[in-house]
């Protein structure tokens, strides 16, 4: 019994030798760290995020989700939270239990908590005392968008975007409340990454890059920016490295585009019967034979290619995001092509335990075009269609051009459409970069002081020729080596910032306030130099008198300022804005160079007051009321103020005794030339319901402009010329912006989203200072508006009490068959004759209202968006029509025959009537901008690439009962623009 004790004794003593080492070595394993690998997805259709980040909470351990969604990251064994975190969504801590986690982040439906650019800084969405639109990259645009403002069409109440035309390159007029100024820029100042641009040049600008856009309307929002900023301010900020591993991404898109109608002209057909029956025996005897559709015979389909590239990740403390974009675009106008090769740097160090933050930017882009003559729109709408393409055995490389008898082109005649488009060969290169370097220090012995220092710069070289042959009719000269061209251009830009502003933000929880403040300096120089080239003919002469007095020519502005602000709130519920900047401009002369630009706000928290608090359905509620000033000097010359001379060309030589002299002639001045400013008075109110599944605002605004910008006539003798840029008067702009987000349903596998906007926008003239001499309209106003047709003729008019640009027109009298009657109108003052005097405002171009629809409807894996966009009450001149739908035009008297639009067999007019009201039609419309599919295809293997696809269309449909090329352009003017294609959109992105 004994024996056996002793054996299970000795036996456990053995066990615990054996187990105690294995235990004393496993303790220290135990404490160390272990990994976790997880994947996040979106909680909506199950769709991997790239990009989100994953942080061991109460670390700097960080990391980032791959193109599949998946990461790994290091985790401490005193650690229990994991933070995933992604834009638009809500943070979610997960508890570190086991060594694989699944997480599915739930989008946020109004991010309140997301922070937005400003002026100087950055604030919470939900504590914005502005009238402040922010629109991020999940909410732009679809498809082929090639210029950074296409992105936000449509988005944002108030802001309007109308394209140019469908010519690569041909940029955009963009509008903020409608502009403030008559003569200035009404265009509103874009700054990139803190870098102001001199003009709204997005040339270079690849649109992949940007993360932001956020629209800066009231004078609350935008005073900070004093002189630039009448016209409201957007503020660009594009795509940045994040912590993790490497993650790539590439876009390729391949688009089609073909024009969506032609404009209505004769048939050849309608031409033959209209020349046969009204033309004299010569006018049927030049008719051709042919039946050339010549619109179709100028328009091609045109393919895009748009490639995208980048990766983006860290360095130990240095986030970091490279691209690269290739951009193919052919026009959908023959010999039409734009390439773009652009590349973006941005790195963002961390120095000094996140004390010193550096952002380094930099943009750079090398743009190759080819310009088709677009002459050659206007010519396909009026050339005869029963003439042939080609004349073979004519001297002008056999095409068919309109000859007199001595064989030479007929200098009044239209050129052949498709000539001017093969024998015209203008080739452009744009080199541009612009970018920037920001250090923001946070002081160490006061954490709540920031020092921001901003250098930055934009430089551009413009260069150019244009080659026509000299047996090109549209070329064509007396002297045969004269004929042709080969002319060049260069021109280089450069614009150079510096800012340093300090910013102070402190709570103070003693007594429940917040206090942030900002003070600055600001230097800003544009400078532009051009060299003056000789007009050159296809042989290289020299085309006298075009030689010019100076190689070179070069203008530059420089603009000083002093800034501040400072923002008050007490117990998160009410907010006290106030700001001030004076901006000094070389622009003006001494006595007035400086302006004073002052802003104040308030905002009050009405859903944190104890009688709302607890009202579950209401998620926010914000009242907002702004007064400020804002200013503007864009637009007009860079020496107006000066009284300087310029030397005259060698076309207008003196002569004195046997020498002959240039001369030198006084340019019109205005010494007391200043500033123009823009008064905005701003009541808002924001709104969400139902954990902002539903938010909004709605916001009233009053604008007065004083002192406005304008090129006006001057009564004669009293200056040297008969126009000047001066202060002339005062103009008011009122209006409603209201917008609605909505997240209509959504469940696990399926969400729809909806958002709606509208704007109603109304101005007035109310002062106008205008002087006129003798030989001007005897009505007291400003003539703008030039228009084709007759000589000098203008179809718009500043005047007091009504819009500007209003249409002034002769009232047009209609049959009882409702058909216009050739020159019979309203006799306005009884006096038995129809002239100038009777002459009416009728109408405005500008559209009153504006709206912008938007919805997504997102399945699993699918998703269907579409973006529509409307306006209505706005009115648009015909040009076209007035100056080429009349008999006379196609049964021409000087020996040619021309087409003519179909409105023609409406009107049957047989002169012109350039001033009837039956040319400014209604063009109200509602377009279809985008309708877009994609698939999310997800990982195609394990750990590897995710993939998703996009079929878009653009430009869908249009419904107006515009008769002419195209119910939107800008300025109420349609002399035929380059047509807007439909262009349909593949695209594919890959990460990895």
């Amino acid at each position: 019994m004994l024996t056996s004790k002793l054996k299970i004794m000795n036996l456990k003593r053995l066990l615990a030798a054996m187990v105690f080492p294995l235990v004393f070595f496993a303790l220290p394993a135990l404490s160390q760290d272990k990994v976790v690998t997880g994947k996040v997805t979106d909680s909506k259709d199950g769709s991997t995020l790239q990009n989100a980040t994953v942080k061991v909470k109460g670390t700097q351990i960080v990391t980032q989700t791959d193109a599949t969604g998946n990461f790994k990251i290091k985790v401490p064994a005193s650690a229990k939270t994991i933070v995933i975190s992604s834009i638009g969504y809500t943070n979610q801590e997960i508890p570190v239990t086991g060594a694989t986690i699944s997480v599915a982040l739930v989008q946020s439906s109004a991010s309140l908590g997301e922070v937005v650019v400003i002026g100087y800084g950055t604030a919470k969405k939900k504590d914005l005392t502005g009238s402040i639109t922010s629109v991020s990259s999940k909410d732009f645009q679809d498809g082929s968008i090639t210029s950074p403002e296409q992105l936000i069409a449509g988005k944002v109440a108030g802001v309007s975007v109308t394209s140019n035309g469908g010519q690569p390159g041909s940029g955009s007029v963009i509008r903020i409340r409608g502009g403030a100024s008559l003569n200035a820029s009404n265009d509103p100042l874009i700054v990139v990454d803190g870098v102001p641009l001199s003009s709204v040049n997005f040339q270079g600008i690849n649109p992949n890059d940007i993360e932001n856009e956020t629209i800066l309307k009231d004078a609350a929002a935008t005073a900070i920016y004093g002189s630039r900023a009448s016209n409201g301010v957007i503020l660009i900020t594009t795509k940045k490295g994040k912590s993790g591993k490497p993650v790539f991404s590439f876009t390729t898109q391949l688009s089609d585009a073909n024009i969506s109608k032609e404009y209505p002209v004769l048939s050849a057909a309608q031409f033959r019967s209209l020349v046969s029956s009204q033309g004299t025996a010569t006018q049927i005897a030049e008719m051709g034979t042919a039946n050339t559709d010549w619109q179709q015979q100028i328009y091609q389909t045109a393919i895009t290619s748009d490639n995208n590239l980048s990766m983006s990740g860290s360095f130990k403390n240095t986030p970091y995001r490279f691209s690269g974009e290739y951009l193919n675009q052919n026009g959908v106008l023959k010999t039409d092509n734009l390439q773009r090769e652009a590349l973006s740097v941005n790195l963002s160090p961390r120095l000094f335990t996140n004390h010193l933050k550096i952002d380094i930017i930099l943009h750079g882009s090398s743009t190759d075009s080819r310009n088709a003559n677009t002459g050659a729109i206007g010519s396909a709408v009026s050339f005869d269609p029963t003439q042939s393409i080609f004349q073979y055995g004519n001297v002008f490389q056999n095409y068919y051009e309109w000859m007199n008898n001595d064989s030479t082109p007929n200098s009044l005649s239209n050129r052949n459409p498709v000539a001017l488009l093969q024998q015209y060969n203008a080739e452009n290169h744009a080199l541009r970069s612009f970018g920037n370097v920001q250090f923001d220090y946070k002081v160490h012995f006061l954490p709540d002081l920031h020092a921001n220092l901003n250098l930055g710069y934009d430089v551009a070289q413009y260069k150019g020729t244009t080659q026509v042959p000299g047996d090109a009719a549209q070329s064509y000269n007396s002297v045969p080596n004269l004929r042709g061209q080969n002319n060049q251009y260069s021109n280089n830009y450069t614009n150079k910032v510096l800012e340093f502003y300090l910013n102070y933000n402190k709570d103070i929880k003693s007594i429940k306030s917040n206090i942030s403040a900002v003070g600055g300096y600001g230097y800003y120089d544009n400078f532009s130099s051009n060299k003056n080239f000789a007009s050159v003919s296809a042989e290289n002469q020299i085309i006298p008198g075009t030689t010019p007095v100076y190689p070179s020519s070069f203008s530059e502005v420089t603009l000083e300022s002093y800034y501040g602000r400072l923002i008050y709130t007490y117990n998160n519920k009410y907010t006290l804005m106030g700001s001030i900047r004076t901006d000094g401009s070389s622009r003006f002369g001494p006595q007035y160079r400086w302006g004073v630009f002052p802003s104040g706000s308030f905002t009050w928290k009405i859903k944190e007051e104890n009688f709302l608090k607890d009202v579950s359905f209401l998620s926010d509620l914000k009242l907002r009321l702004s007064d400020g000033i804002t200013g503007n000097q864009d637009g007009i010359g860079y020496y107006n103020y000066l009284n300087y001379y310029s030397q005259g060309g060698n076309t207008s030589l003196i002569n004195f005794g046997n020498n002959y002299y240039n001369v030198w002639t006084p340019a019109p001045y205005a010494k007391d030339l200043k500033w123009e400013q823009t008064e905005t008075q701003d009541a808002g109110l924001d709104f969400g319901f139902f954990n902002n599944r539903i938010t909004g605002s709605v916001d009233y605004y009053f604008k007065k402009t004083s002192n406005l910008l304008a090129t006006v006539f001057v009564p004669t003798l009293t200056n040297f010329g008969n126009q000047l840029t001066r202060n002339v008067g005062n103009m008011t702009d009122q209006g409603i912006d209201f917008n609605i987000n909505a997240t209509v349903i959504k469940t696990k596998d399926f969400t729809w989203d909806v958002a709606f906007n509208v704007a109603y926008n109304k101005f007035l003239i109310t002062n106008l200072s205008v002087s006129q001499d003798s030989l001007a309209k005897a009505n007291s106003g400003l003539a703008v508006g030039g228009i084709s047709g007759g000589t000098g003729n203008t179809i718009q008019e500043h005047s007091v009490g009504y819009a500007p640009f209003s249409f002034y027109v002769l009232q047009q009298i209609y049959g009882s068959n409702g058909k216009p009657i050739e020159g019979a109108y309203v006799d306005q003052n009884r006096d038995g004759i129809i002239n100038q005097n009777d002459l009416i405002h009728y109408k405005s171009p500008n559209a009153p209202f504006t709206f912008g629809f938007s919805t997504s409807v997102k399945y699993k894996k699918w998703g269907l968006s579409t973006v529509l966009r409307a306006n209505v009450g706005n009115y648009m001149y015909n040009n076209a029509a007035s100056n080429l739908a009349v008999q006379r035009n196609v049964l021409n008297p000087s020996n040619f025959l021309q087409n003519a639009p179909a409105s023609l067999l409406n009107t049957n007019f047989y002169n012109n009537q350039f001033f009837s009201s039956y040319y400014v039609e209604n063009a109200s419309f509602l377009k279809m901008d985008n309708l877009g599919l994609t698939y999310n295809v997800g990982a195609l293997s394990k750990n590897s690439y995710n993939l998703k696809l996009s079929l878009n269309m653009q430009n869908v449909f249009t419904i107006t009962k515009y008769t002419g090329s195209d119910p939107e352009i800008y300025g109420g003017i349609d002399n035929v623009l380059y047509p807007r294609p439909r262009t349909i959109t593949f695209g594919a992105n890959l990460g990895f």
